[in-house]
C-alpha cells in the first residue's frame, strides 16, 4: 500500500469530505438525514467564522478518510474537543487509516490545551466500538441524545 498522508483539511477537500460523510450516513442507514449543502459546509469550515476543523487522509491523490471536530465547552471540564465524524471509505477500512486520523486528532487536542475529547458511537456499530476500546475510552450509557431541529 502506498503511503497515506494525514493533513489538515483545506477548502478544496470539502466535496470529497461531504461524499465520505454521505457514505457514513448510508452505512448508518440515515442518508436522508444529511441535509447540509456544500456551500454551507464550505462556509462553516472555511468562512469568516469557521466552526469546524478536520484532518483528511489522502491516498494516491484521493481523500479516503476524515476526522472532523469542533470546540465544545463543559462547565465541569472546560474546553473539550468534540469528534463529530471519523470516516474511512469502506474499501480501505482495516488498513490503519482510521487510527492515523484518530491519533492526529488526539494529538491536536493535547497540543492545543483541550481537557479531553468526546464523541458518540452507535451502540450497534461493533467495529467502531472495538476500535475505540483500544484507547483509554469511557463509554457512558447513562445519558440520552437529545436534539431540536431548526430547519427541515
Amino acid at each position: 500500500m502506498s503511503e497515506v498522508i494525514i493533513r489538515k483539511a483545506v477548502r478544496e477537500d470539502c466535496t470529497p469530505m461531504l461524499n465520505l460523510i454521505r457514505e457514513l450516513a448510508e452505512y448508518e442507514k440515515a442518508l436522508h438525514e444529511v441535509t447540509v449543502t456544500l456551500d454551507d459546509f464550505i462556509k462553516d469550515g472555511f468562512g469568516t467564522s469557521p466552526v469546524w476543523g478536520a484532518f483528511v487522509a489522502e491516498y494516491e491523490g484521493e481523500i479516503v478518510g476524515i476526522s472532523l471536530y469542533y470546540d465544545r465547552y463543559s462547565t465541569w471540564k472546560g474546553r473539550r474537543l468534540y469528534l463529530e465524524d471519523l470516516v474511512v471509505t469502506e474499501k480501505l477500512r482495516g488498513k490503519q487509516i482510521g487510527k492515523k486520523l484518530f491519533d492526529a486528532t488526539l494529538e491536536y487536542g493535547k497540543t492545543n490545551d483541550y481537557s479531553g475529547m468526546v464523541f458518540q458511537v452507535l451502540n450497534w456499530n461493533e467495529p467502531a466500538i472495538n476500535f475505540y476500546k483500544k484507547y483509554n475510552t469511557k463509554f457512558d450509557n447513562e445519558w440520552s441524545n437529545v436534539s431540536i431541529e431548526f430547519k427541515d
